[in-house]
């Protein structure tokens, strides 16, 4: 009979050696589970929370920028905007067409709308418009139940108030484009965050921006939001005082009209800048929502280029608003006396070159008092001979000229003062006497910017102190305002004495008085008499194109009658009162013709208006959205 206790014995080994793996495994098994639960509990309960829990940074609220009487020149507005969840409605094509009739969107953000939401998660939402308009954000709201998947929002947006008084020097703001995102700064990658793009904006966007907030989400595990768990809606930005004057800005944008040029007025004492203004001018508002590609075209092609701040980046050859430092360096060289007197025949002759004035019969006789009042080239001429380059260099630069005058300003350009060492770096020639002449009268390689001519102005007027522009102001009861962005010399210096002969500087106020208030001075149409007030200039006319001599010879082309971009350039500098000076101002207006007759009353209107509002102090204004009504005066004159 088979017997089976072999087959029995190798089952229950097999049996035993199942068991002790499957022992083991559980053992392993229990182990690796203890390692998970117990041991590293903490570690993984953390980022288990961090599945759950996503944690993202709040855009702050920008800070406000004001003018120096409390109003409003920058702030934040509500921005009504629509987003669309495409998964909750059944079709977001439709659904956007619907929108469209409720809200404007242009042809290119609907292209972009219907190539981005195929591709994209259902549940991220889609900012559809922003910036929306009241009635149109209320009408999105009336007809919600229409609109399956929509949600009107309401978020900040930079705003200003006051449209394009201040484009240049405040700026705008915009999204970080992609060498901004290539910084390590992770809010510059917050939706909606806008940061400062130019002007007052980008120099202190540090302190603008203020400090990011959090918000806690729970999501699920394709990152669907859940819930909201917590907020912190971050510091907002510090505020920002300009020593800038509203009504005076907006007077000076309304005096240029649609010329292209600038004006800059400023404290002689304190350096404070009440205006600065260039033209044409765009709305900053139109940056904050972004442009058309046909209106930035617009901008770029126009040919008085509304984009460049020409009050700081403007460079011009300033002409005859610096025959004043010319007389000093005479005076300070002891080259001549201001009694002597130079014959002006109409022109100058030099080494087989002719040097032409401006007024062809010649001046006759003119001591120095005389040629500043009557703009005598050939004076000048003669006077920069005497000189050389070296002394006009260097009285020049003392005045401000040829270098930066406001610290941490993105946009400004230094100018030009030539000399020796700079064409041998440049050009690789030697300085020649004929370049020397022409320097005299404010041309050749000698370029200023406007803000640099007021400051010239300023420190003429104030009796020879280093005053340098400051922006800001330091504001009263203000807790959040950062005082220390209170700028200083930007050479370091503070009101410093520029080292020049006080009775030199007093020549010249007396004869940039005559200049304004002779009958034979260049700019007396231009004069006014506020109660026995006065005030002092110099005109300047810049020649732009090369008069050759058939034209001289059979008469030279009135600039009325030549295009645009070959008329001369106007200038004029001015302070005010004569006596104990308390304003300057530089006015360059690009083509305008005539300095006297175009740029001198603009100058003259502003220094006037200012000192009126001394006399009728200003309540301080703090609305928030004020707006000015500006008339667009043309002020275009003749050569």
């Amino acid at each position: 009979m088979y017997s089976y206790e072999p087959d029995t014995q190798i089952f229950s080994r097999r049996a035993m050696i199942m068991g002790v793996g499957q022992f083991g495994l559980f053992g392993l098994l229990a182990a690796r589970l203890q390692y998970l639960q117990v041991t590293q509990a903490d570690q993984y309960g953390i980022l288990a929370e961090n599945n759950r829990v996503n944690i993202g940074l709040i855009a702050p609220l920008r800070g406000r920028i004001l003018d120096r009487y409390g109003q409003e020149i920058a702030t934040n507005r509500p921005n009504f905007q629509v987003v669309m969840i495409p998964e909750q409605t059944k079709d977001p094509i439709e659904t956007l067409r619907v929108l469209e009739k409720l809200v404007p969107i242009s042809p290119s953000r609907r292209k972009r709308l219907l190539r981005d939401i195929p591709r994209s998660r259902g549940f991220v939402p889609f900012t559809v418009a922003e910036n929306l308009e009241w009635e149109q954000f209320a009408a999105i709201n009336l007809n919600l139940p229409h609109l399956p998947g929509v949600e009107p929002q309401v978020g900040k947006l930079r705003y200003y108030p006051q449209d394009d008084i201040f484009s240049h020097m405040v700026g705008y703001v915009g999204r970080p484009d992609g060498r901004d995102l290539r910084r390590d700064d992770p809010l510059l990658k917050v939706p909606g965050f806008r940061i400062g793009k130019s002007g007052v904006e980008k120099q202190f966007d540090d302190k603008l921006r203020g400090s990011a907030g959090s918000r806690r989400v729970e999501v699920n595990n394709v990152g669907r939001v859940i819930r909201e768990l917590a907020r912190n809606p971050g510091a907002q930005g510090a505020d920002l005082t300009m020593s800038m004057d509203s009504a005076l800005q907006n007077e000076a944008i309304s005096l240029l009209g649609e010329q292209s040029g600038s004006v800059v007025m400023m404290d002689v004492n304190s350096g404070e800048v009440l205006t600065i203004a260039s033209a044409p001018t765009f709305n900053p508002n139109q940056f904050t929502v972004g442009l058309s590609q046909r209106e930035w075209d617009g901008l770029l092609d126009d040919q008085r280029k509304p984009l460049i701040n020409k009050a700081i980046a403007g460079q011009y050859a300033p002409g005859s608003t610096v025959k004043m430092l010319i007389a000093i360096a005479g005076l300070e060289e002891k080259v001549i006396t201001p009694e002597e007197k130079i014959v002006c025949e109409g022109q100058y002759e030099l080494g087989g070159d002719t040097f032409h004035c401006w007024e062809h019969e010649g001046h006759g006789p003119m001591n120095m008092h005389d040629a500043i009042t009557n703009s005598c080239d050939v004076y000048f001429y003669e006077l920069a001979r005497r000189l050389g380059i070296d002394p006009i260099e260097r009285v020049a630069k003392k005045f401000g000229l040829g270098r930066p005058s406001i610290p941490g300003a993105f946009e400004e350009k230094k100018g030009l003062i030539p000399g020796r060492d700079w064409k041998r770096a440049n050009l690789d020639a030697a300085w020649q006497t004929g370049e020397t002449l022409i320097a005299g009268i404010g041309q050749g390689y000698m370029l200023v910017t406007p803000i640099q001519l007021a400051v010239m102005t300023a420190r003429l007027a104030n009796g020879g102190k280093a005053v340098t522009p400051q922006l800001l102001m330091k504001p009263q009861n203000a807790s959040n305002t950062n005082d220390d962005l209170v700028s200083v010399d930007a050479n370091g210096a503070e009101n410093n004495d520029i080292q020049v002969d006080p009775a030199h500087i007093k020549l010249m106020h007396k004869a940039m008085t005559s200049v304004v208030n002779d009958p034979d001075g260049t700019a007396f149409g231009s004069r006014f008499n506020l109660n026995g007030v006065a005030s002092a200039g110099k005109t300047g006319t810049v020649q732009v194109r090369r008069i050759s001599k058939d034209e001289r010879e059979s008469g030279i082309i009135p600039n009325e009658e030549l295009d645009w971009h070959l008329r001369d350039h106007a200038l004029f500098v001015g302070f005010a009162p004569v006596k104990n000076p308390k304003y300057s101002v530089a006015v360059v207006v690009e083509h305008g013709g005539s300095g006297s007759k175009v740029a001198a009353p603009i100058a003259q209107k502003l220094l006037k208006m200012a000192l009126e509002r001394d006399r009728q102090p200003l309540k301080i204004k703090t609305a928030s959205a004020a707006k000015f009504n500006k008339t667009k005066k043309n002020t275009a004159g003749t050569a």
